[in-house]
């Protein structure tokens, strides 16, 4: 495969996990517009959202992977899932500009802080307070990364000969 054909196969790699993102956000916007308000506050309610959370980030930093290995792919061993987010805000000058604006980063990141907790902890009780927290991040997440993600792909449009 060529250097053209691996930047069109990350380009649909994204184009496909942005359309995941897309299954994601209308899963939840129905939810929380029929069963959420059937259910209110319950816990069943507080599992799908942490559940849908953890999935919409999950996606994202599957598509920051893809990038990153593409470009560069030098991690460190110990807090790759940080160091990917963090990585994705470089403009790494001759290689690629950054992926994500630095206030997608630090709106991701709670979602990452999250998904983190969520996959230690075994309880069913979830804090609402900290459910609409990220609720609120998510729904800042998703117009930023809509933007981001569009921009990336136009410039390894650019990169193909």
């Amino acid at each position: 495969m060529n250097g053209d054909e691996k930047i069109v196969v990350l380009i649909k790699e994204i184009e496909q996990g942005v359309a995941v993102l897309a299954k994601n956000e209308a899963f939840l916007a129905n939810f929380m517009a029929q069963e959420y308000t059937l259910l209110g506050r319950q816990q069943p309610a507080a599992i799908i959202i942490a559940d849908t959370l953890v999935n919409y980030y999950t996606c994202t930093e599957t598509l920051f992977f893809r990038i990153s290995r593409f470009f560069e792919n030098s991690l460190q061993k110990e807090r790759w899932h940080a160091d990917l987010l963090y990585k994705m805000t470089l403009d790494i000058e001759g290689i690629r500009p950054a992926v994500i604006s630095p206030q997608t980063y630090m709106v991701l990141l709670e979602l990452m802080k999250f998904r983190h907790f969520k996959r230690y902890y075994f309880e069913f009780e979830y804090d609402w307070d900290r459910l609409d927290f990220l609720l609120k991040k998510y729904e800042q997440a998703k117009p930023l990364l809509k933007n981001d993600l569009p921009t990336f792909v136009k410039f390894l449009r650019g990169l193909i000969h």
